[in-house]
């Protein structure tokens, strides 16, 4: 069953808003601010103010309003086995990482570093950096310095991995760069890679002479913006449209799809209706409105409860109004596997990161217990930010990590109550 896709964009005075729908499920959304500085991805010439043996890091002058912070191990020579900040990836032949040195042996004050920004800053946090810089394309990262070619761990076949790689030693490449091929990659020809591969080493090219001629600190190259970042990560061959609702919008998409996907055939519309705004239509409004609530109810008459804290996720899962089954274990089984799926949806729209515990409702049956383990990792392949999930563990428990990028969603929308200071509650007239 082909099943339908499309992006809804929209435009307003302070903000861009993305939502990706699939069958009229609202399965991604984005926002970004106009006054909201994005750093992610961005490539600065930056000068080390401070360095604190104590954690291993170093502070790093971006000539942005808060310093970067620099780990010494993202600070050392490439061991070309780490993930990229835009893919997991598998290398072949990979260093094998040795001690670790001190950072006071790797960095002195006053000297000028080339850095990416790896995470945006958090709260207090300034960004975190490295300086295993990569440049992603369409379907291929760039990593200067290296000679390798790596293929993301989410093409799972060992013949297409095979193929790809096939490909790569015919292609003529750059000496001095090596490659990451992105999971869009997947069933790519030789044209498709050619063409990303012209793309990044011009951008390459220009970022060099950017390092040479500016002076530290000072912003090099900038990531795309969220519209045409949405459309080099997320749209597929398979997307039935885009439907944007501003003029503005409507001609930066057109012009960067002819640009970046030239032979790519999709229909962009745009929405001109001044009654019903967009999201209104599509009954985004009320679905992102869920996003902010701590109970989400479950079609069975379940519901699950997410709490977050600043380095943690609980999830609760309950059985709610559903007693739809004479057998409890049954009752219990079918409530785990609808909010299997529901609980990867929401931390993928809510983009919680850190560590999430999610506490699904005992179950005395192993095989019931493997099968909601294996639904779960299967939901969650989803996501497009690198997750670990652990098993099942005998209270019910699973632990996963999410890698954080950028403030959660939550964060990015609600300050925190200067009444009752994140407790939730106040105190009581009496």
């Amino acid at each position: 069953m082909i099943m339908k896709k499309e992006i809804l964009m929209s435009l307003e005075v302070n903000e861009r808003r993305v939502a990706i729908l699939e069958e009229g499920k609202l399965e991604e959304f984005f926002i970004e601010r106009a006054d909201a500085f994005k750093m992610f991805g961005n490539i600065y010439k930056g000068k080390v103010k401070s360095i604190v043996p104590g954690i291993g890091a170093a502070f790093i002058d971006l000539g942005t309003k808060k310093d970067g912070f620099l780990y010494v191990a993202d600070a050392i020579e490439s061991p070309f086995g780490l993930d990229s900040a835009f893919e997991e990836v598998e290398f072949e032949g990979k260093k094998v990482r040795g001690d670790t040195p001190h950072i006071d042996d790797v960095l002195k004050l006053g000297q000028e570093v080339f850095v990416q920004v790896v995470k945006e800053p958090i709260r207090d946090k300034g960004p975190r950096l490295t300086t295993h810089v990569a440049i992603p394309a369409r379907y291929l990262v760039l990593v200067p310095g290296e000679n390798k070619v790596g293929v993301s761990r989410r093409i799972e076949d060992p013949r297409e991995r095979e193929r790809i790689r096939q490909i790569f030693t015919e292609m003529d490449v750059p000496k001095d760069s090596g490659f990451i091929v992105r999971t869009a990659g997947e069933g790519k020809a030789n044209r498709e890679f050619q063409r990303d591969v012209k793309y990044l080493t011009k951008t390459w090219a220009r970022i060099k002479s950017e390092i040479h001629r500016q002076k530290a600190p000072s912003s090099i190259h900038r990531e795309l913006d969220l519209v045409e970042r949405i459309i080099r990560d997320y749209f597929t061959e398979d997307m039935d449209r885009i439907v944007v609702d501003h003029e503005a919008l409507y001609r930066q998409v057109k012009r960067f799809l002819k640009s970046y996907l030239p032979d790519c055939r999709v229909r962009v519309e745009w929405y001109r209706s001044h009654t019903i705004p967009l999201f209104e239509k599509h009954n985004i409004e009320k679905e992102i409105e869920k996003t902010f609530q701590k109970k989400v109810y479950l079609h069975s008459g379940g519901h699950i409860v997410i709490e977050q804290t600043e380095g943690l996720v609980a999830i609760d899962v309950n059985t709610g109004k559903f007693t739809g089954h004479r057998d409890l274990e049954e009752t219990v089984y079918r409530t785990n596997l609808e909010a299997g799926q529901e609980v990867a949806r929401q931390v993928r729209l809510r983009d919680m990161g850190g560590i999430i515990i999610i506490d699904f409702i005992d179950m005395a049956k192993a095989d019931h217990r493997r099968h909601l383990y294996r639904l779960f990792k299967d939901a969650v392949k989803k996501d497009r930010a690198k997750t670990n999930i652990l098993q099942m563990s005998e209270l019910g428990l699973v632990e996963m990590t999410r890698q954080r990028i950028r403030p959660s969603l939550e964060s990015a929308v609600y300050d925190g109550c200067p009444y009752c200071e994140g407790k939730g509650i106040v105190k009581s007239v009496t």
